[in-house]
Parts: structure tokens; C-alpha cells; sequence
């Protein structure tokens, strides 16, 4: 017979788990949430994996929910392990991932009392989260329904909530199950629909504009939604930008838009304005974009999202529809009529394809580098692949090459932080049907090392490390140049060896510091799949940053 552990709240919260179909627990060690270890740990229906580093974990998470769209729980001990998770806890409440955050506690009495790894646990993510809630130390029936709430609430917001649950000693008896009442949860949450004549209004005013705009930031891939923006794109008066990260593409769409919009006067600017914009996903990369449609703002901003908190991007928005792009989509397509004699769309595509000779005219006179590693990496990518993108330069790189159809592209974009980009490829590629590759930075890649301490990696995940010696970025910004500090406080050169972190953690291993050995390592790195592989790529002996400038100066 199946053993529990003896304690009714960590009995609860299984069942309602359970009740949920919520498998995926994150387990970091410790004595005070021994309970919740032997529950999870003694039920097939769970899948468990331990994470050590607390902070790597709750991004191991992460990117679990960020691929199956259900949440993922994180299990840790009281005192700081709990704080460790919070970078996570807030790029899951701005990419609206669904985390479910378990911690152990001491009883209450306890706090504040100098007793060890005891803090003020209650409500630590109240700013981050959707819901925090503490359990009784004894157990009671309440303490069910208090789950049932915050679990709902993490699938409904699609984000974090936060469960602390005070156990007292004894931490390690087992029992048999407790009779606890039958459990119904909510796990599907159906989205707005509008009514039609609400909608005509704005169908009088799109068909009234001659300038129509549809940008689409970070997005899941969705089939759905790449047939509907074709169906916009019939109309000569839509263009429709995005990013990769946007997942979708197609030759009438705009996917580089820094390459398409960077040196532009703002007289040239002026031509491109949107009457109407329509924005769809979250968390642009492009600041060159916001900084467009802040200085030229639509007549109209539509953004569509269900969320409780939609983002005014540009300081224009004049309408929310509070459901998903789809939906909306779906009703607003059936009522509008394409128009074929408007010329919007046509300067929008002039302007890719003029830009797109000068990139590829650059691209082929320009030598060893970081950007020259890029439209490498984006040319002998198999598909479909997966990628997990770290932040700062190397998702900046990547808006300016397109890549194979059916290529999927992630990265942690709703707080735009270094510190997680590798534990969140990791806990990506445990849950993605397709092969994973994740691509970092030299900064981003050491800070997050302890992502490879685990012993979940798989053959058919890899990792290219750009490294180029520091925080590039810095040397391409304007400002921190003009300080005393670059290069050790804002670009913070470094002299750390990748290759030993790949012998510590038992990763494949190779680097390449030159363009023959670059384009044979590629082909190697792809086809090889007998163990997971790391690839540096150094070009810390180019000056990147100069050659990225010249790129943009070239393009127009």
C-alpha cells in the first residue's frame, strides 16, 4: 500500500494536484519541506526532478510550464532557499508563465525569534504573484480549499502564486492516506468573446484607415494565429512586424525590424506611421520600434491580451481586449474587407527588400566575428529545432537573421535578465518534442553555470556560447564608453574557461576561434547527437561591437 507522509497539509496540496493534473515538482533538498518530499517522491503520478541551486531551479521550472502551458511546482526548505527563487517568480509574472511555489516553514511562533533558516515567509512575491497563501500548522479542512484557490488562480493568470506551509517536527513519519473530501478544481478557463455589434465600431474605424500596423512581440507558437496574420496581409493597408521570438513569419511580414528601421530620419519615419496599431504578445526586443511609434503615435492602439495588466508600451493605447489574439482575431476577420489599392504595406516591404540586399552585400564581405557567427548559426540550423535565447546582445543578433521554417524561438524576455537563460533552456528541452538549442553569452553562461548541475540533459541538447570576452553590449551602447568603468564594471572582462565547466558537468566540448573552423564545427555540432555538447565560439580578439555599428551604418 501506497505510503504518505503525516502531515494533512502536504497530503492536501498532493490530491489537489492531483485533482488538477499537475505532475511536473522541482525539488531543491532541505529538512523542512521533508514532507512534501516524501508525498511527491512516494506517488508515480508525479514526476519529480532535483535542482539543487534553488535559483537555477525555479528557471528549470520555468521553462517546463513555458513549453507544456501548465504550471510546473517548485518544493523547497525555509529561510533564504525561498528568496532564490524570486527572479524567476518575476519573469513568470511578466511572460505569464504559470508557476505554482511550494515552500516549507517553521511554525509562526518561530519568526523573527532567532531560530535558523526562519524568515518572514508569507507574501515574499506579493508584488510578482497572483496569489499567496499560508496554510494552518495543524491541518484542516480550509487548508484544501486555500490550494484549490491558488492553483486555479496560477492556471486562470497564467502566472505565479505562491503556497507556504508551516510544518512543525516530527518532518520524516509516514502514514496511510488521510480521508480527505473529494476535490473539484477549475482547469479550463474559456476566453472573451465580444459581441458583434461592440465590434463594428472598431471595424468602421479600421476600414476608415489607410495605415494599418499589427506588431506581434514574444508569443507561443500558434498555428492559428500565423493563418489569421496571412489573412491580414491580403490587405495592401497591413503590414504586420514582428520578432522571432514572435514565432511566426512569412515573406509579406516584417521579421527584422531593427535591420528594416535603424538610421531612419524621422522625416523618413513620418511615412511609416500607423493610423491604427494593433499589438499582440508581449516584451519587444526592439528599442529602435518603441522608440518609433513613441515619437509617431497611432491615432488608434488596440492591444490584445488576456491580462489583468496590459502594457502600454508606447503611451498609446486607447483600447484593451482582454482575451486571446485568436479569438478576437476570429470575430474581427469575419467583419472586415481587405482593401487592394492602398500602398502602406508595399513601402514597408520596398524598405525590407532594399535592406536585405545591403545585409547580405555586408554579410558577404565581413570576416570572423560575432554577427558573422550569427547568420552562420541561423543558415545550418536544422528544422524543426527549438531555440533558447539569452539576453542582452545575443537576442539582439538574432532579430537580424531569419531562420528555417519551423524553427520555434523562446527566451526570457518579461524582465529581459541574464541570470536564468540557461536553467530555463534546460528545464525547456525536458519537456519540448524537438531538439534544443540554447545560445548564450559568455556573462549570461558563467552566471548561470550551476544550470548544468543536474542530471537530466539529454543527447539532443546543446549549447553555443558566444564569447567574447565580457558584456559586449556596453561597447556598443552610447554611454558607458564616456565612464572610467567599462571595462571593468560595465563590460567585466574575464579570464574563465569554458572547457572545464563542460569536463565538470560531463558536456561534449569544443572551441573555435576562426571562420574555417567555425563553419566545420557547426556541421559536426548539428549532425552529433551521442551526448549534449557545448560549442564556443571566441571572438574576443574582434572588435565586435565596431563591425555591429558598421552593419547598421551600411544599411542605409
Amino acid at each position: 500500500m501506497q505510503k504518505h507522509a503525516n502531515k494533512y497539509t502536504a497530503q492536501a496540496l498532493s490530491a489537489v494536484l492531483k485533482a488538477a493534473d499537475i505532475s511536473d515538482i522541482v525539488i531543491s533538498p532541505g529538512s523542512r519541506n521533508a514532507p512534501l518530499i516524501i508525498e511527491f517522491t512516494n506517488q508515480n503520478f508525479f514526476h519529480n526532478y532535483s535542482i539543487i541551486d534553488e535559483r537555477s531551479a525555479a528557471f528549470v521550472a520555468l521553462g517546463m510550464a513555458q513549453q507544456t502551458g501548465k504550471p510546473a511546482v517548485l518544493v523547497c526548505t525555509s529561510g533564504s532557499a525561498l528568496l532564490n527563487y524570486y527572479p524567476a517568480v518575476a519573469e513568470a509574472f511578466y511572460s505569464h508563465i504559470p508557476l505554482i511555489v511550494v515552500s516549507a516553514d517553521r511554525p509562526q511562533k518561530w519568526v523573527d525569534q532567532g531560530e535558523g533558516q526562519t524568515i518572514r515567509q508569507h507574501g515574499v512575491f506579493k508584488n510578482h504573484s497572483w496569489k499567496n497563501v499560508t496554510l494552518s500548522e495543524e491541518g484542516i479542512p480550509d487548508d484544501i480549499e486555500k490550494i484549490r484557490k491558488a492553483i486555479e488562480t496560477a492556471i486562470e493568470k497564467r502566472g505565479p502564486v505562491h503556497i507556504n506551509i508551516p510544518f512543525d517536527e516530527p518532518l520524516y513519519d509516514l502514514t496511510e492516506a488521510f480521508d480527505l473530501p473529494s476535490i473539484k478544481i477549475k482547469t479550463e478557463f474559456e476566453d472573451l468573446i465580444y459581441p458583434v455589434d461592440y465590434l463594428e465600431k472598431f471595424e468602421q474605424k479600421w476600414q476608415n484607415s489607410k495605415q494599418k500596423m499589427i506588431l506581434v512581440g514574444q508569443h507561443k507558437p500558434s498555428e492559428f494565429l500565423q493563418a489569421q496574420l496571412e489573412k491580414f496581409a491580403q490587405d495592401s493597408s497591413v503590414i504586420i512586424l514582428h520578432e522571432n521570438i514572435a514565432n511566426v513569419q512569412h515573406p509579406k511580414f516584417i521579421g527584422n525590424i531593427d535591420q528594416a528601421i535603424f538610421n531612419l530620419t524621422d522625416k523618413d519615419l513620418a511615412q511609416f506611421k500607423p493610423d491604427i496599431l494593433i499589438t499582440v504578445g508581449r516584451n519587444l526586443v526592439s528599442k529602435k520600434i518603441k522608440q518609433f511609434l513613441r515619437q509617431h503615435k497611432p491615432k488608434e492602439h488596440w492591444h490584445i491580451e488576456k491580462t489583468d495588466i496590459p502594457p502600454d508600451t508606447f503611451e498609446s493605447m486607447t483600447q484593451h481586449f482582454n482575451t486571446a489574439p485568436e479569438m478576437f482575431f476570429s470575430q474581427f476577420l469575419f467583419l472586415v474587407k481587405p482593401k487592394a489599392s492602398a500602398n502602406y504595406q508595399q513601402k514597408w516591404l520596398s524598405l525590407k527588400e532594399e535592406r536585405k540586399k545591403r545585409h547580405h552585400k555586408f554579410l558577404k564581405q565581413t570576416g570572423y566575428s560575432d554577427l558573422k557567427a550569427f547568420e552562420l548559426i541561423s543558415q545550418m540550423i536544422p528544422s524543426p529545432y527549438q531555440i533558447q535565447w539569452g539576453n542582452s546582445s545575443t537576442i539582439r543578433y538574432a532579430q537580424l537573421f531569419d531562420f528555417p521554417e519551423g524553427t520555434r524561438h523562446f527566451s526570457n524576455r518579461g524582465t529581459s535578465g541574464i541570470d536564468g537563460s540557461s536553467s530555463t533552456a534546460i528545464g525547456a528541452h525536458l519537456k519540448s518534442k524537438l531538439p534544443v538549442l540554447h545560445v548564450s553569452g559568455d556573462i549570461s553562461f558563467l552566471y548561470d553555470s550551476n544550470a548544468l548541475w543536474q542530471k537530466y540533459t539529454r543527447p539532443n541538447f546543446k549549447i553555443i556560447v558566444i564569447n567574447n570576452g565580457g558584456g559586449d553590449i556596453f561597447n556598443f551602447i552610447p554611454g558607458p564608453a564616456k565612464t572610467q568603468a567599462l571595462e571593468d564594471f560595465f563590460v567585466t572582462k574575464h579570464r574563465y574557461h569554458m572547457k572545464k565547466l563542460a569536463e565538470m558537468f560531463d558536456f561534449n566540448y569544443q572551441k573555435v576561434n576562426n571562420l574555417p573552423g567555425l563553419e566545420v564545427a557547426l556541421k559536426e555540432f548539428f549532425d552529433q547527437n551521442n551526448k549534449a555538447k557545448i560549442l564556443e565560439i571566441d571572438t574576443q580578439n574582434i572588435n565586435n561591437a565596431q563591425i555591429l555599428k558598421s552593419y547598421f551604418s551600411f544599411l542605409g
